[in-house]
Formats: structure tokens, sequence, C-alpha cells
């Protein structure tokens, strides 16, 4: 009697143990659970203040003055150091003030607009109703119908001046595409510089 006591006892002590475990774990929030997102779609916008985080928390998208510019760009960065700059937008196109704005325009269309809603950047590539951007874990910036994930547009596509994992460097012999990275032309510009690989 007192064996079976002392062995419900036990499991008792291990149930509350693993419900506190299961409790602690359920109360880890995420970035996408803590209101960061790592997307938008049309109807939504980003802001200059705004970021999107990959789901995992390594990169982030947002707008940045690299140096000691007081210009903006749209860029993604690693999110341990937000000056470790991997991929820019509007290289050559900077925004003058903190006025800028990504959102999809009435054609479903990216576009990034200044101040005077004129457009600095915009990536090329067939509209879709649904269009969905995203940051994945990769860092890559994917424009992609929401219905499929079939890119309709990559940031992977269009190196600036960092190699990331799954990046292609070359030419694509079927359809003539090429990927090159290109340097900042110094540290407070981004605009492309002389060397390139």
């Amino acid at each position: 009697c007192k064996a079976m006591r002392a062995t419900s006892q036990l499991l008792v002590h291990l149930l509350l143990q693993l419900l506190l475990i299961t409790l602690f774990l359920l109360s880890v929030q995420t970035p996408a659970a803590s209101g960061v997102r790592d997307r938008f779609e049309k109807g939504q916008n980003l802001t200059d203040g705004d970021t999107l985080v990959s789901p995992d928390g390594s990169f982030t998208l947002g707008f940045f003055s690299p140096g000691a510019s007081t210009k903006r760009y749209l860029g993604i960065w690693f999110s341990v150091s937000n000056d470790t700059v991997c991929w820019v937008a509007n290289r050559d196109q900077p925004l003058p003030d903190k006025s800028g704005m990504l959102v999809f325009d009435d054609l479903s269309s990216l576009v990034l607009l200044d101040g005077s809603r004129r457009t600095a950047w915009s990536p090329n590539f067939m509209a879709a109703s649904a269009a969905v951007v995203q940051l994945l874990d990769s860092g890559n910036l994917v424009v992609h119908n929401g219905s499929s994930n079939a890119a309709l547009w990559q940031s992977f596509d269009h190196p600036s001046d960092t190699l990331l994992p799954d990046m292609k460097l070359g030419k694509d012999l079927w359809t003539g595409a090429e990927w090159q990275l290109t340097a900042w032309r110094s540290a407070d510009d981004p605009s492309p510089g002389d060397y390139r690989r």
C-alpha cells in the first residue's frame, strides 16, 4: 500500500513538472508570436521604423542610414548587428529623409516611395492579385503569389555586395541572367562601386 502511494505521488509530481515545462515553452515568444512580422501583403506597408524579421530572427529588413550618411536606404541586415547590411534595394536612389514607404501599388507592383510619393525603387515581376512579400530565414526577400510558394521575384537574384548561402554567382545559360557581387562606393554610400565579382 505504501509502495502504491509513493508511486502515485511520484507520478503526480512528474505530471506537475511536465505541465510547468509545457506552460513555460508556450510562454516563450517567437518573433512571429510577439507581433514581429516576416511578411506583408497588399493593403499593408512598411514605413521607416518598421521592420520585417525572418522567422528564425537571423535577418531584418528595414530602413537604415549607412555610416555618417543621413540618406535612407531599404536593406536587409544580420539581426545581431544592424551595421552588417547584406542587401540594399535602392542603392542608386537614396531617400532624402525618413518618409519612405514600401507598399503594393494599385497594379499590385511592389514599390518603394519617397516622401513625395515618387517611386525610388521597384522590382520587376509579373503582378499578382494576392502577392505577398516575405523575408525568409536565408535572408532572401521573396515576392510570391499568396496562393503559391513560387517566387515572382527574389533578392537573391539581385545581390548587392554579400554572398549568402544558396545565392548564385555567374550566368544562367538558359535565360542569360547574371548574378554578380558589387562593392559599395564607400562605407557611407552603398551605390555600386568599382569592384565586382
